[in-house]
C-alpha cells in the first residue's frame, strides 16, 4: 500500500511551491484532500503524479498542479460561494469545498455526477451540492457565486456564467479551441 500522505507532501513540495503555488488555504486543502480517492482503484496509486489521469467517460481528473493554480486564481475566502463547472470525479469541488463555504458544481454526465455525489457524502463533505446538467448554463437557482471556476476549455467565456458571478466575483475558466493551445482567463 502506497504512502499516500507522503506522496500527497511531496506533491506539495515538488509539483507545488517549486512552481509557485503561496496560497496556504490552497496547499492545506490539497494536503488535506486524499486525491486517490477521487481515482480509479487500480490507479490509486499514481494519483500524486504530475500529470492528469483517466476516469470514467472518456474524461480525465487534471493534473494537480492545475487544480491548484486554478483554485489559487480564485483567491478564495471562508465565506465564498462557488460554483464549478465540470464535475469529473469530484477532487477539485473537495478541494474547493475545504476553503470555502459553499460549493456547488455540474457535471454534464449522469454517471460522474452520481459517483462524485456518492463520494461527498461518503468522506463528509457536505457543502458541496452536485446537479447533472449542461454546464454552460450554470446553476442560476443560487446565484450569484463569489467565484465560479470552469474546468474544461470552451472557445468563449458562456454568458450565462458572468451573469451569475457576483460584483467582485471571480471567474476562472480556460479558453481556445479544443485540442490546440488555451489560455487560462481570469474575469474579476
Amino acid at each position: 500500500m502506497p504512502d499516500f500522505i507522503g506522496l500527497r507532501e511531496d506533491m506539495i513540495e515538488r509539483q507545488l511551491k517549486t512552481r509557485g503555488i503561496t496560497d496556504g488555504a490552497v496547499i492545506r486543502a490539497m494536503l488535506d484532500v486524499p486525491r486517490e480517492q477521487f481515482v480509479p482503484s487500480v490507479i490509486a496509486e499514481f494519483a500524486y503524479r504530475d500529470s492528469a489521469l483517466p476516469i470514467a467517460e472518456e474524461q480525465t481528473i487534471s493534473q494537480p498542479y492545475i487544480v491548484a493554480t486554478m483554485v489559487e486564481a480564485l483567491d478564495l475566502h471562508s465565506s465564498d460561494l462557488v460554483l464549478e463547472i465540470g464535475t469529473g470525479s469530484g477532487y477539485a469541488a473537495a478541494v474547493l469545498a475545504y476553503i470555502a463555504n459553499e460549493v456547488y458544481t455540474v457535471e454534464r454526465h449522469e454517471s460522474l455526477a452520481r459517483n462524485a455525489e456518492q463520494r461527498f457524502r461518503a468522506f463528509g463533505y457536505d457543502n458541496v451540492h452536485v446537479l447533472y446538467g449542461d454546464g454552460t448554463l450554470g446553476w442560476p437557482e443560487h446565484a450569484p457565486y463569489d467565484a465560479i471556476v470552469v474546468a474544461a476549455a470552451g472557445p468563449e467565456i458562456p454568458k450565462a456564467l458572468l451573469e451569475q458571478l457576483a460584483i467582485g466575483g471571480r471567474l476562472v475558466i480556460p479558453t481556445g479551441p479544443i485540442r490546440a493551445v488555451q489560455k487560462l482567463v481570469r474575469v474579476h
